[in-house]
């Protein structure tokens, strides 16, 4: 499969679940929280065009679906236009336990409203999974 198309359903299985096609579980603001935190912490790393890290950090899920490689090249044709991040709100989180395409798990799927340098508004849509470890991990990332 190549890279677009992985890109795609990354996009599509975001877009399902926040179109409700998913299972919600109970909130949970204590999960909710620390899949913030994480999120936060990676999207830096995106912020500081540190994609590699980004790829390494991310959930087997996620480096399943896309190569390194590819990842590196997405994002820059991404996120280089944009310039500076300015600002990052959160503006929605959603607790979920299935995903369409993904194995059954607890994600938190976190909306944020970012302001580039080059781009007043702009949807972060970031999906976080919980790993075996217990460790939240990037399932996916998409901008509009």
């Amino acid at each position: 499969m190549e890279v677009a198309t992985k890109v795609m359903t990354l996009a599509l299985l975001v877009g399902l679940l926040i179109a409700g096609a998913s299972s919600p579980v109970q909130a949970d603001p204590e999960a909710e929280k620390a899949a913030t935190s994480a999120a936060l912490s990676w999207l830096m790393l995106i912020d500081e065009g540190r994609y590699a890290e980004s790829w390494k950090q991310a959930s087997d899920y996620f480096r399943g679906a896309v190569t390194e490689k590819g990842r590196d090249t997405s994002l820059r044709g991404v996120r280089v236009p944009l310039g500076k991040t300015m600002s990052r709100q959160v503006r929605s989180t959603k607790e979920a336990t299935s995903l369409p395409g993904a194995p059954d798990g607890h994600y938190v799927v976190m909306e944020f409203a970012t302001s580039f340098a080059n781009k007043a508004s702009v949807i972060e849509t970031v999906t976080f999974m919980l790993d075996k470890g217990r460790q939240w991990r990037a399932a996916g990332y998409f901008i509009r």
